[in-house]
């Protein structure tokens, strides 16, 4: 079917279930930014791909919400369809509640799936509804009832993350665990998000792509965990190491049974931003417990064993990065090549380190005008033609054993504009500007964001991205909580602390003409030893690209902290190098004459 024949489809069978719209949100029953195949009903009924977005389906409307990351991608994608884009700002009258509010008369019945929302994005849904007139059922799910070659829920098998890079056992953790849990008199804890089961039972998984994740529900008691899960995932070896370590596993759709059974003196700790609606509701009223998801808190601050690991991985992603960029270098001097072209060549670099488990994320490989699609993603027919000229963004990362990486840099090719150089510099400053940020412990994102927009605004520029973002330890590339947001959002109002890992990635977008964004991860510590106090250690260990840099616009400051970053790069790298990549490396981490 064509995205028009599934839109009237959708119509017939909304009709017969007397439902005036349908809502198809981008995530799964577990809140995932990232989803299986088998959940992504959005994208296949839309065909807009972004993995942030809601799908609005009314009798005569068709219309798609998204933000600002995907306005570019979303217009292209949706053009030939009856889809239109409602573009999402901080404006709450952007969102597609309001607009439901708005065109639906009273006495409509509103329709999603309550297993893909959760139960805060639900309450808030009904109390916005309910003040129109407008009645919400949670009960179906007829994205499914069309969807006639859904793809069946992936069963990859699970394997463990040994205690040496998770830094604590499963016994450890969940002792950690049980302490919050009982600060609050909660006897039980619900763990919908996949990443925190992950890291609560030191397991992963190939169920999602780009997260090593499995398919799973976790439940910590007084006494046991309970892992809910497609037991055929698990080979007989990790079943008996589970059961004698207290893990007591169930079929994954035994968990609503399991949550509606439980003793009337239980009290679950639940998190309403991850737990959705359709579990909330199997839950006895009188058992629940609001509040935030222990293991999302405990995993934010990551250990010793976490941070050498991570250390291990970025030199590896530091020498995949200088074999492709040289290879870049070398392919251009020949020929032309495709943004596709590069983007499989870098992950065939970083498949040559060893304990390679694929791409965290789906590489941006962005020439010219693509590289103001914040979240472009290059096809593999019809990607445009790289030359010699013009900037090219590419951010990317890899999944290691040893951490995940996330990096993004913006390099000239040749013929670079003032006004290229200008918005680079201006980017560069931002992200210096962070790095060397010192501040007291639980110093907001919202706060610590400014820093890195402050040039940009001087020139009356901005991004419409958040600065940065939370990086799991061999877990999702985007992890919550903390991060740098220019609102209120999760990210935006979390204060920072030492031992968490979050990116630092200004850019401006100049659409159709060229994308700059320069992104490092970077870690908080203790700054000058003082505890009540923070700054940035930077862990990425690659080059920034000194072609575009407009220098007469750096401090003395900035100039000597990319002084120092290219020495520690260069001399961390080097001995890891053939004297080809050496002498490349050696060229581009060259220091900058400080002008007086």
């Amino acid at each position: 079917m064509t995205i028009n024949n599934r839109i009237q489809t959708l119509r017939k069978l909304m009709q017969k279930q007397q439902l005036d719209a349908w809502l198809i949100p981008s995530g799964d029953p577990h809140q995932s930014e990232y989803v299986a195949e088998h959940w992504k009903g959005r994208q296949w009924i839309s065909g807009f791909s972004g993995s942030a977005g809601t799908a609005v389906v009314t009798a005569e409307h068709a219309g798609i919400w998204t933000d600002s990351r995907y306005f570019l991608q979303a217009e292209q994608e949706l053009a030939n369809s009856e889809f239109v884009l409602h573009k999402l700002s901080a404006n709450p009258d952007s969102g597609f509640s309001f607009w439901l509010s708005q065109n639906l008369p009273k006495g409509s019945t509103v329709g999603c799936d309550g297993n893909l929302f959760s139960t805060s994005a639900i309450h808030a849904l009904q109390k916005t509804l309910n003040e129109n007139g407008i009645s919400l059922s949670t009960h179906a799910d007829i994205t499914g009832a069309i969807w006639t070659d859904r793809p069946e829920l992936p069963i990859s098998p699970v394997f463990q993350h040994p205690v040496s890079l998770a830094g604590l056992t499963r016994e450890e953790k969940w002792k950690a665990i049980r302490k919050e849990m009982e600060k609050i008199g909660a006897t039980m804890h619900l763990i919908p998000a996949l990443d925190d089961v992950a890291w609560t039972l030191n397991i992963r998984g190939n169920d999602v792509e780009c997260n090593p994740v499995t398919i799973a529900f976790a439940i910590i008691d007084k006494l046991n965990a309970h892992l809910f899960i497609d037991i055929a995932k698990i080979d007989n070896s990790l079943q008996q190491v589970l059961l004698n370590e207290g893990v007591i596993i169930h079929a994954y759709e035994d968990l609503h049974a399991f949550l509606a059974n439980t003793n009337e003196h239980d009290k679950i700790l639940i998190d309403p931003d991850i737990t959705n609606f359709n579990l909330f509701s199997a839950i006895p009223e009188k058992s629940i417990l609001k509040g935030q998801s222990i293991p999302l808190k405990l995993k934010a601050i990551k250990n010793n064993a976490e941070i050498d690991g991570i250390k291990q991985a970025m030199v590896k992603d530091g020498i995949a990065l200088t074999e492709f960029f040289v290879w870049l270098k070398e392919e251009l001097a020949q020929r032309e090549l495709t943004e596709y072209e590069a983007g499989e060549k870098l992950a065939f670099f970083r498949k040559r380190r060893g304990n390679y488990h694929g791409e965290s994320f789906s590489p941006i490989v962005g020439y010219k005008g693509n590289g103001a699609i914040v979240h472009y993603r290059a096809p593999k027919n019809g990607s445009a033609i790289i030359k010699n000229e013009g900037v090219l963004l590419i951010d990317s990362g890899g999944q290691y054993t040893e951490g995940t990486t996330d990096i993004t840099r913006t390099i000239g090719l040749g013929n670079n504009t003032a006004e290229e150089k200008l918005h680079y510099t201006l980017v560069l400053k931002g992200n210096i500007a962070l790095t060397l940020a010192v501040f007291p412990e639980n110093t907001l994102g919202i706060q610590l964001d400014t820093l890195a927009r402050q040039y940009l605004w001087k020139a009356n520029l901005d991004y419409g991205h958040g600065t940065g973002h939370g990086v799991g330890a061999f877990l999702n590339v985007h992890e919550p909580p903390q991060g740098f947001a220019p609102n209120l959002s999760m990210r935006g109002v979390t204060g920072l602390k030492a031992g968490m890992f979050t990116s630092n990635e200004p850019g401006y977008y100049k659409t159709n003409e060229h994308g700059i964004r320069i992104e490092n991860l970077v870690l908080a510590i203790p700054a000058n030893n003082n505890p009540n106090f923070l700054q940035f250690q930077v862990l990425t260990l690659f080059p920034i690209d000194k072609s575009l840099i407009n220098f007469d616009l750096l401090s003395r400051e900035e100039l000597k902290w990319l002084n120092d970053y290219h020495r520690e790069v260069f001399n961390t790298l080097h001995e890891h190098l053939d004297d080809k990549h050496k002498n490349w490396l050696q060229d581009m981490c060259t220091p900058i004459s400080i002008h007086s």
